[in-house]
């Protein structure tokens, strides 16, 4: 791979990290996901919440996940992309249960294709 940043390869998302974050997540309704350029985007209810950016698992910063991660740091997902919560403890089913439920109302709808 190329490196993204000149001084160190970064590496696309593994298929297994994947199936962990999904493993946590499965006690939610309709969580779906699309592999997009070696990474996973990540939906709830039809609506992007984050996704896996190179192992990591970031959620978009809405009010609610800003309030409920406030302590969780700040990532970039790719070069030049907007920055993300990073989930800090994926293992915490309640929380992220909490944390879903609470960003999706603040979450836009996501448009279909035609």
């Amino acid at each position: 791979m190329l490196p993204r940043n000149g001084s160190a390869i970064e590496m696309a998302s593994s298929k297994d990290y994947l199936l962990f974050v999904l493993e946590q997540l499965s006690d939610l309704p309709d969580i779906d996901y699309r592999a997009m350029m070696g990474e996973f985007i990540i939906y709830f209810h039809g609506r992007v919440i984050g996704g896996i950016y190179d192992n990591r698992f970031l959620v978009k910063p809405t009010p609610a996940a800003l309030k409920i991660l406030a302590d969780a740091p700040m990532e970039i997902p790719y070069p030049g992309g907007k920055p993300m919560i990073m989930v800090p403890d994926i293992e915490n089913r309640a929380l992220l249960a909490q944390l879903f439920n609470a960003m999706y109302p603040e979450l836009p709808a996501t448009n279909k294709k035609k």
